[in-house]
């Protein structure tokens, strides 16, 4: 959900630029920087921008240019040349000498600068908005860009995460054979002598059972089919995908846990990896 977007409005004696940034989150957090005169229009601002930007930490920075004479301070001069006789007669009666930088003494006093911060016209509303619409525009096509970018990362990473599963199959029935191997040699170790072959048998079956991923992988092929298809469906997929992704991680912590096979575990180390690089990106998509 990262992006960036700039729109420019011009109106006599002023021109209004408005910036939206915009970063990942998983809820709709906005921040306006804008001059008091234009306070009145952030509330319409900010249910605009919801309603085009959904999820995502907006900044929003509303600018004003003055053009000419027109600024939006003035100096209040009846005040100053109220300020200047009580400071002459002041500086008479207590017999000091009056400031020598006038503009020093007098700017600094209350209502020595009047801001005209009068209610916005309909011209300045509607060019405000248009404005905003415009940045909103480029932002979005921005996120498209990245959008596009990121739909190519997840594929990829779901792809190489189902060829290391079906690499992991390779190794099931060496995996077997060796669980089998290993107990044998354990138990003619502790036993020094004969066993009960069928016995053994029946503990194999229950070893086998215990440490079968068969459901784990079939579960795991299914959320990544099921990742591919919500990707497939654009727009406001972000946290259903961050679900899945969720739920694929399970699955393969399972692998991890029952595969006992050094090969098979670095493979589910790989999956790991390529499923943390799809989670990194997820809150990046609305």
């Amino acid at each position: 959900m990262t992006g960036f977007g700039k729109a420019t409005a011009s109106l006599p004696g002023k021109k209004i630029t408005i910036e939206l940034k915009t970063l990942n989150s998983k809820q709709f957090d906005l921040s306006t920087r804008i001059p008091p005169a234009f306070k009145e229009i952030e509330m319409p601002m900010r249910s605009r921008l919801l309603q085009a930007l959904e999820r995502g930490k907006v900044d929003c920075s509303l600018q004003v240019e003055y053009v000419g004479d027109e600024g939006p301070a003035a100096l209040n001069l009846p005040v100053l040349e109220n300020y200047c006789r009580q400071i002459r007669g002041a500086a008479d009666r207590l017999e000091v000498d009056v400031p020598n930088d006038w503009f020093a003494v007098l700017l600094r006093l209350p209502e020595a600068v009047k801001s005209e911060t009068g209610e916005l016209s309909e011209e300045e509303r509607t060019a405000v908005m248009g404005a905003l619409d415009e940045a909103v525009g480029h932002l979005n096509e921005f996120r498209a860009q990245e959008g596009a970018m990121l739909e190519r990362l997840f594929r990829e990473k779901v792809a190489n995460i189902g060829k290391y599963l079906v690499e992991i199959e390779t190794y099931e029935p060496e995996r077997l054979e060796k669980v089998k191997a290993r107990l044998m040699e354990n138990l003619e170790k502790a036993l020094g002598a004969d066993y009960d072959k069928n016995r053994f048998e029946q503990e194999m079956i229950y070893y086998i059972e215990k440490y079968d991923v068969s459901e784990e992988k079939n579960r795991l092929r299914n959320h990544l089919q099921y990742f591919l298809k919500t990707l497939d469906n654009g727009h406001g997929q972000g946290k259903k995908l961050g679900f899945i992704s969720q739920e694929m991680g399970r699955e393969i912590n399972t692998l991890g846990s029952k595969s006992n096979l050094a090969e098979m575990q670095q493979l589910v180390v790989r999956m790991k990896d390529e499923l943390e690089q799809i989670k990194e990106q997820i809150l990046n998509v609305l």
